[in-house]
């Protein structure tokens, strides 16, 4: 059975029939080819001959803005040919100045190898030499001298980069000659991540000005709403956005499956997630299922196994990080070949890596963006061929607004990729790293680590980490700076995960008081534990392998306080503020739930966790409250609800994850003496997040209304009002209320007038 035949199978089946919520058929294209102004290197120009390639208009234009000495962005969709759009004017150069060198920056192993394979490819039919080479954590140290003596091009990660700049000097031929810096999939690159990266990348920088060169920057990148500030928030460089694309493709069918499209689900969504894998590899579809986690894509494909039964099992197999290296790529292969007919996966699969022609994807449960979801999708329908796309909705806000609203789901992007360079923490660490690498000069390093690096260089010397010579500031603390600066985090606070002597893993003092805290269930790679003893002081957990039917929920009470104002502005009566605040949480206690009754709640006696941070705040005006009230609602649930709502709509126009971004809701609150909601980012500093939603406060509170509106629910549930992180329980809860609230602020900040929605 062919793709068309499937859809009509879905559509035609009851079992499946009302689940389809939305189907969109995006039509197929023709290829559009470009020219060069001149023609490439002979060399390569008889590669492309050879292989009957000829460019597309997106590559051409990415091929002349390079040769230009031009830094570009790339945002043209997956399967477009970005690889060969940068991979081409590398060579070039290579071929034209035989010092030059090019460093290729990929977010995750298999991808470099992969690419690798592209490389040796071209190198190999082109003659022209560049002793590619993948320097990363599992290069043997044998290897490592003649691939700084002889490698011209270098695949990398940033986690290795990290580790290699303070041995600059074994560099020094590699940087020198440094022309070029891509980096693949740089959409990756956002929140704290990507802070720190843009970190690491202005020290490559710095150390490459010192050996005299000046790479250009090659981005390439899923689609985002921001490419050129993005491009520049992260490199420190303006680039050149392109999105012109010209590559064919042939027709899909984007599908949005809604299991819960009565409000209450007959069954889980993974084994709904399982029938239409059943459904499409029964159909002949190749198809490679994407899921939230590791142990799903385990269960996922187990169960499909048992149930095509009949020898066809072997068929079937899943796909994750944590595999060794000749496992996953021996699936790949499998896929590739048509021996596997589907694969159960984790993201791990969502990256360019070479899976061969697939005629489907099932994407269960929305990835927490839109650029992963094409990212996915993109994996089906090469070479022309139809394919389709399935979307599972889980039962959470998100989700359900797309399943209802699939309008908004196939709009241009709305995401804006984050990247946050003035956290003073991220900064003040990678400056000690950069001391480490190079003596420190104010004036001239102000442009890598902002105007506030004398302030920090001062705080750093008072904690005898940095000292002053005469050649300028030196690092001069115990051990190595990098090992100090985790490239996932803001603090370097963290606790160790134990297990009879054994570490299980590592977490941050955030994440350990709220999930590792005594007596709580923690869950790693699918077997439960318990917490036997925690010791903030040694930063230890203690924990013990145990099957428990319950799992643990912490209590916790927050506070904020506004520290400082930095912008405020009024519209229709809605006063809307950003800035600085001190947040205190503390975890008071935790309750053990089976299914969703509370067996038993305990109290703990742990110390607060108090920092700053950056936030939007607004307020309520006096009418729309009031209009709440005489309705009957209550106004703290309302405001509650309304907060969960916006945390869980705000992925969506700021590219994060929902933990996030952490929020508080007071009918009256002391900075400002009227009902406020804040929304504030979740780590030590900021990181942008509140900041860009400042910008966007209109859109979020139109699209969370809406979100609202229509989730058919009487009282509230997880697909609208509920939070599952919520510290209070969920307490207290009004959805009228909220969506009262959030309609009377948004008719005001569209400028729509003072008429407050009542009940509805």
């Amino acid at each position: 059975m062919a793709v068309p035949d499937l859809i009509r199978l879905l559509a035609g089946d009851p079992r499946h029939r009302d689940r389809l919520a939305h189907i969109e058929t995006i039509p197929p294209l023709q290829p559009r080819y470009g020219s060069l102004a001149r023609p490439l290197h002979p060399d390569l120009e008889a590669y492309l001959g050879q292989k009957r390639i000829r460019l597309y208009t997106g590559q051409c234009e990415a091929i002349e803005r390079i040769r230009r000495g031009e830094d570009v962005i790339i945002t043209t969709p997956t399967a477009s040919g970005k690889t060969l759009a940068f991979t081409l004017p590398v060579f070039e150069r290579l071929a034209d100045d035989p010092a030059a060198t090019a460093l290729l920056l990929y977010p995750a192993k298999a991808l470099a190898n992969d690419q690798m394979k592209a490389i040796r490819e071209l190198e190999r039919f082109s003659g022209i030499r560049t002793d590619a080479a993948i320097y990363d954590g599992d290069t043997p140290q044998s290897r490592r001298p003649a691939i700084r003596e002889r490698a011209r091009i270098v695949l990398s990660n940033p986690y290795e980069l990290h580790q290699i700049l303070p041995w600059h000097a074994k560099w020094g031929r590699f940087l020198g000659n440094l022309a070029f810096i891509v980096i693949d999939e740089a959409h990756r690159y956002r929140g704290v991540f990507g802070s720190h990266i843009a970190a690491v990348i202005r020290r490559l920088i710095r150390i490459c000005r010192f050996y005299g060169s000046d790479p250009r920057f090659v981005l390439s990148t899923a689609t985002i709403a921001n490419p050129e500030e993005f491009a520049e928030r992260l490199t420190g460089r303006r680039a050149v956005w392109i999105d012109e694309d010209g590559s064919p493709r042939g027709q899909k069918h984007v599908i949005l499956y809604n299991p819960y499209f009565d409000g209450t689900g007959d069954r889980s969504v993974h084994r709904e997630t399982e029938a239409l894998f059943l459904a499409s590899i029964r159909s002949g579809c190749r198809t490679l299922c994407f899921t939230v986690s590791r142990k799903m894509a385990e269960l996922i494909a187990a169960w499909a196994q048992d149930d095509l039964g009949g020898g066809h099992a072997d068929r079937v197999a899943s796909y994750r990080a944590g595999y060794l290296p000749e496992e996953r790529r021996a699936i790949e292969d499998a896929l590739k070949s048509g021996r596997l007919r589907g694969v159960v996966a984790t993201n791990a699969l969502e990256l360019g890596i070479d899976v061969g022609p697939l005629d489907g994807v099932i994407v269960s449960g929305y990835p927490g963006t839109m650029m992963s979801f094409w990212q996915q999708a993109g994996r089906a329908g090469r070479r022309c061929n139809d394919a389709f796309a399935i979307l599972v909705g889980f039962a959470n806000p998100l989700d359900q607004y797309f399943m209802r609203h699939p309008a908004a789901f196939f709009a241009r992007p709305h995401e804006h990729a984050i990247v946050d360079t003035q956290n003073p923490f991220i900064t003040a660490g990678h400056l000690l790293c950069a001391a480490s690498e190079l003596p420190v000069d104010p004036e001239r390093d102000r442009a890598y680590f902002g105007e506030g690096v004398d302030a920090m260089l001062a705080a750093l010397e008072a904690h005898h980490l940095l000292r002053k010579t005469t050649r300028g500031w030196v690092y001069a603390g115990r051990g190595r700076a990098v090992d100090a600066v985790r490239l996932d985090s803001v603090s370097s606070d963290t606790f160790r995960v134990l297990c009879g002597g054994r570490l299980l893993e590592t977490m941050d003092r955030t994440q350990a008081y709220r999930e590792a805290h005594p007596g709580a269930v923690l869950l790693h790679r699918g077997e439960t534990y318990t917490v036997t003893e925690m010791d903030p002081a040694q930063r230890i957990v203690r924990v013990r392998r145990e099957d428990v039917d319950y799992y643990t929920q912490p209590i916790t009470e927050t506070t904020i306080s506004v520290t400082a104002e930095a912008a405020r502005r009024s519209v229709g009566g809605v006063t809307i503020s950003f800035g600085e605040v001190e947040v205190t949480d503390r975890v008071a206690g935790y309750t053990a739930r089976r299914y969703d009754r509370i067996v038993c709640a305990d109290a703990l006696d742990l110390p607060p966790l108090i920092f700053s941070t950056k936030a939007l705040w607004f307020t309520v005006p006096d009418a729309v409250a009031d209009a709440v009230a005489a309705a009957g609602l209550d106004l703290a649930g309302g405001l509650h609800g309304a907060e969960h709502a916006l945390i869980a709509v705000a992925p969506f126009r700021v590219v994060c994850d929902r933990g996030d971004i952490g929020g508080l809701s007071s009918p009256l609150h002391p900075a400002t003496d009227a009902p406020t909601i804040f929304l504030y980012d979740g780590y030590e500093g900021g990181i942008g997040l509140a900041e860009k939603a400042y910008d966007l406060l209109p859109e979020l509170v139109a699209m969370t209304a809406e979100l609202i509106r229509d989730c058919p629910c009487d009282g509230g549930c997880p697909a609208c009002i509920h939070s599952p992180k919520c510290g209070n329980g969920n307490q207290p809860l009004d959805k009228r209320a909220a969506l009262a609230l959030l309609e009377g602020i948004g008719r005001r900040l569209s400028g729509g007038g003072d008429r407050v929605g009542g009940d509805r």
